[in-house]
């Protein structure tokens, strides 16, 4: 199946603290004293929302963020310290009215039981907005803060011990969000019954132990969430090689890849359908996203000043998993069209500066995109699953019982 049935392209963005940039934070436009405010996070997502975009992603963690990849490090020129995402987005999410609010979850020690009612609490809060992120860690460091495992530090990710790690996490991720899906089907649409004349709130034939028994985890049920207005919340994974691609095929609505040529990305996408249809849902829409760390100026020149004058601050040359683009607005815009055709639906933007790259997002490159008849002129859904062109699915143990 198409991976869209929408001419127009789908754009996210993904915020992370001041900026992708690990400098962001020293730019005038910054606002690094209000990081940790709700007022911050609600400006941001109203920009992007004003930009028409489908939805904002919130980085998140279990440890404090760190310049080296699997281990801590002891730098203090750079941010470091978090929000947690979910309230981040339950916070901001009354403020806005129609984007999608995409929070990370790392599923490595944190409970499916505890997320499945606190993402499906983010869709009733957000009218039927949410979605999650689903993130594996691997670090020693994140381990030791719960006490439950112990995770060795791997050297090199090409060795075939850390193969084996990191396939057994992304499968205990891809089984998390098996539990999670369960927990939100566990009510059924009608359970609720609220009638004060005969005593009844609930129907309780309509709530459902899940009876789930896995490698991981082993679940009774019910959620004491009543299904999100949703049905299901949007679940998306960012996604590099072919063990994650299996958890974006097995479980994901949209998954993020980082191709850095059309080529590339069509052979990602191709990877990743034949997974999924390996996994039984070759009928069911998937979206495959692109992501582009962005630095966005009028004029490529400031764009390529702007990147080398942070990379100065930060003492190294900025590096990321994803291409990183340096140009204009009309320049991005002939990329995502040239990287389409490798099959993408869509991208998610990693803004370089927060509040300088998002601002050239909604207010220079969508109305390019528009012109271009690209993406849309204004919202045309009430839920991130209708703007995604999802159909909101049955529930699993309704459909079982009928």
């Amino acid at each position: 199946m198409s991976s869209t049935s929408a001419p127009s392209l789908h754009l996210a963005v993904a915020l992370d603290g001041t900026g992708w940039h690990p400098a962001s934070w020293r730019e005038p436009v910054a606002r690094p004293r209000d990081l940790f405010t709700a007022g911050y996070w609600a400006d941001l997502v109203a920009e992007a929302e004003r930009g028409l975009l489908d939805f904002v992603t919130i980085e998140d963690g279990l440890g404090p963020q760190s310049s080296r990849f699997l281990e801590p490090d002891d730098r203090t020129d750079q941010v470091r310290g978090r929000l947690d995402a979910v309230l981040i987005a339950s916070r901001i999410a009354p403020l806005t009215r129609h984007i999608g609010v995409v929070p990370t979850v790392v599923s490595t020690h944190t409970e499916p039981f505890h997320i499945s009612k606190a993402i499906a609490t983010l869709d009733y809060v957000s009218t039927g907005r949410a979605g999650l992120r689903v993130q594996i860690t691997a670090r020693p460091n994140e381990a030791a803060h719960f006490g439950r495992r112990t995770i060795p530090l791997i050297d090199a990710y090409d060795s075939p011990s850390a193969r084996e790690l990191v396939t057994e996490l992304f499968d205990e991720a891809a089984e998390y969000v098996e539990v999670v899906r369960r927990l939100w089907d566990s009510w059924e649409d009608d359970a609720e019954i609220r009638d004060a004349a005969t005593g009844r709130f609930v129907d309780r034939d309509k709530l459902h132990y899940t009876g789930f028994e896995g490698r991981h985890f082993s679940i009774k049920g019910p959620s004491i969430t009543p299904r999100p207005p949703q049905g299901q919340p949007v679940v998306t994974a960012l996604a590099h090689d072919t063990v994650p691609y299996r958890l974006v095929a097995r479980q994901a609505d949209v998954g993020y890849v980082t191709p850095h040529d059309t080529e590339q990305a069509r052979a990602i996408v191709a990877e990743i359908r034949a997974e999924q249809a390996a996994a039984g849902r070759a009928g069911q829409t998937l979206h495959v996203f692109g992501d582009l760390v962005v630095f966005l100026d009028e004029d490529p020149a400031q764009a390529a000043a702007r990147r080398e004058r942070l990379d100065v601050l930060a003492g190294e040359p900025y590096t990321s998993d994803a291409r990183i683009f340096t140009g204009t607005p009309a320049q991005l815009a002939d990329f995502l069209q040239e990287l389409r055709e490798g099959g993408l639906s869509g991208f998610r933007l990693r803004p370089a500066v927060a509040g300088h790259d998002l601002p050239q997002i909604t207010r220079h490159l969508v109305p390019e995109l528009q012109r271009r008849g690209l993406f849309r002129q204004a919202y045309e859904a009430d839920t991130l699953r209708g703007l995604l062109g999802l159909a909101r699915p049955a529930n699993r143990y309704a459909a079982a019982v009928a």
